[in-house]
């Protein structure tokens, strides 16, 4: 698949100087730190140096005050508290993180969290009724609930009191809650409105701490749930997400709590992790609870007192992630298979369905079909009598608009411009297939049909040293919005024929005109490139460490290749 690189407008030469002259750091970062608008000494320094005292006052959200005061009340009159969280990676940590810090002052703290099955995303009705059973009086919804408009005014009818922590879009009418906490409201002012779901559950816990003068380290203690939850929320790490991805990641990698400790083991991960580790190696584990089984059973191993005690579920995660695995592999195999009998390549998008495809992993299998024809797609499965399916979208074009466009045959949809999901009559298949080819041909672009390859720098091979990779280091944690650095460099030539690994991956041994620099380059896919590099090509990657026997060296992880 060709891609198209795109280089990033160089900063202006006298800036760069500028900057060096504060900062005495070589020209090519402190281009890097100019381009990530870090344009002087004290940005410099906040940058490189965070500080926890950088955090906003949590106060300043709207309604803070109302939920402070009614968390309060509820703790001190010893009210039943339920703490509701969706089943992915960031509702679960969420949950973990407020009850594992408020159980501390209340014996009265429930938690639940619905099975992606039979109730699907946000607040249900079954988990509005389940509280309503138990006579909760305080319902704390945490990265759902700004949506939940029917359901919260149930939990209200009941004489259930509800505060709602959210960071997606609010719709036209809010929930009837007492509270709402989620700067993402249009009358908020709060300075940030990036946080994960939970971020902002962070914040409603550190303005309680601020109320009732509680010790700052015990909810500093839980900051590697929040951390974990920026990286797989795939939220921007800027701003406070930078400061608490920074200070949760150091957490992770020193005391982790003890179910991440025991994941890490049991799942033979290495220390110290990167937000990049937790992306591909935290975050799918914990996903698998709700996609294989139920999200209980993540939760469980977040809230364990011992990691001896979390050993039992991290072992379940680790079993649970090898069965979404292969339901992954062996559904995108059939999937690919399928574009290329069905004659989809010269569409301009994908649709795809089989009754018998797990509704669970249908969302993945849709990224990895894009990886493959770079295309909308949409994979569906049967579930309950109706087809469900999960739609993703390439870079730039708006699949949440396409659905509308089709809304006729469609019960319901939701999501954003980049992921959705939806659901169908089951006569209703072929219909949608032929709208949503129409539609997206009418919306899309000519060039969002390419993938993009962004590019930071160009640079020469001359220039890549250990010193340098120190200070990239140093631009972390990386994510959306600080990206790690990618770099080009021009006419490199092999110094070893190249070879390739598992029959699809490309190991190079480089050099480059001028240097006597020599780098081992990795290109995981890029296998078929391996017969094209006898004259000289361009190569655009990032630069890593790697560990072996001992030794530690620079290498290339290749992103493509130009002949």
């Amino acid at each position: 698949m060709n891609k198209e690189w795109i280089l990033k407008t160089r900063p202006d030469e006298e800036q760069i100087k500028n900057l060096q002259s504060q900062l005495h750091l070589p020209e090519i970062l402190c281009s890097l730190l100019i381009q990530r608008g870090i344009n002087n000494l004290e940005d410099a320094r906040s940058f490189f140096r965070p500080e926890l005292a950088g955090l906003h006052d949590p106060f300043l959200m709207k309604d803070m005050d109302k939920a402070v005061e009614r968390l309060t009340q509820a703790i001190f009159d010893e009210e039943k508290i339920l703490i509701y969280g969706d089943y992915d990676v960031d509702g679960t940590t969420s949950v973990a993180l407020a009850y594992n810090f408020l159980k501390e002052f209340s014996p009265n703290i429930f938690t639940y969290i619905p099975d992606r099955y039979t109730e699907g995303y946000g607040v249900s009705r079954k988990g509005v009724q389940w509280a309503v059973d138990h006579d909760i009086n305080l319902f704390i919804t945490l990265d759902c609930g700004i949506r939940a408009v029917e359901n919260i005014q149930l939990a209200k009818d009941n004489g259930i009191d509800v505060i709602v922590c959210d960071h997606h879009l609010p719709g036209v009418k809010l929930p009837p809650a007492i509270a709402i906490l989620d700067p993402k409201q249009s009358d908020c002012t709060y300075p940030y409105d990036e946080l994960s779901g939970c971020g902002i559950g962070y914040k409603l816990l550190e303005a309680f701490s601020i109320q009732n003068g509680i010790e700052n380290h015990k909810l500093l203690d839980l900051l590697d749930l929040v951390a974990v939850s920026i990286a797989s929320d795939i939220v921007p790490i800027t701003g406070e997400n930078r400061l608490l991805a920074w200070f949760g990641l150091k957490k992770l990698n020193n005391s982790p709590i003890p179910g991440f400790a025991a994941l890490i083991e049991k799942a033979g991960m290495q220390i110290p992790m990167s937000i990049s580790d937790v992306v591909f190696g935290i975050g799918p584990r914990i996903n698998a609870a709700g996609r294989i089984g139920h999200a209980k059973t993540a939760l469980d191993l977040l809230t364990q007192e011992t990691k001896e005690d979390a050993y039992v579920f991290a072992e379940k995660l680790n079993l649970e992630n090898k069965e979404r695995r292969n339901y992954d592999e062996s559904i995108t195999t059939t999937a690919l298979e399928m574009i290329q009998a069905d004659g989809l390549k010269e569409k301009n998008s994908t649709v795809l369905f089989k009754k018998d495809w797990h509704k669970g992993v249908i969302g993945i299998v849709a990224s990895r079909c894009i990886e493959h024809y770079y295309k909308p797609t949409i994979i569906m499965t049967e579930s309950n009598g109706k087809i469900t399916g999960s739609a993703r979208s390439v870079n730039g074009f708006d699949i949440y608009t396409a659905l509308e466009q089709c809304s006729e045959h469609l019960i319901q949809f939701g999501g954003h411009k980049y992921a959705a999901g939806l659901t169908m009559e089951l006569d209703q298949l072929e219909n949608f297939k032929s709208a949503f080819e129409v539609s997206v041909t009418e919306l899309i672009e000519e060039k969002q049909k390419t993938p993009i390859i962004d590019i930071d720098l160009e640079i020469d091979l001359e220039d890549i040293d250990f010193k340098m990779f120190g200070i990239l280091k140093q631009l972390g944690p990386f994510g959306p919005q600080n990206m790690q650095p990618v770099f080009c460099s021009r006419n490199v030539f092999l110094k070893k024929e190249a070879r390739v690994l598992k029959e699809k991956h490309l190991k190079l041994f480089i050099s480059q005109a001028g240097t006597t620099n020599n780098f081992d380059v990795i290109g995981f896919g890029l296998g078929h490139f391996h017969n094209q590099l006898d004259a000289p090509f361009d190569i655009v990657y990032t630069i890593e460490e790697n560990h072996y026997k001992g030794q530690t060296t620079l290498q290339l992880m290749l992103k493509d290749i130009r002949v």
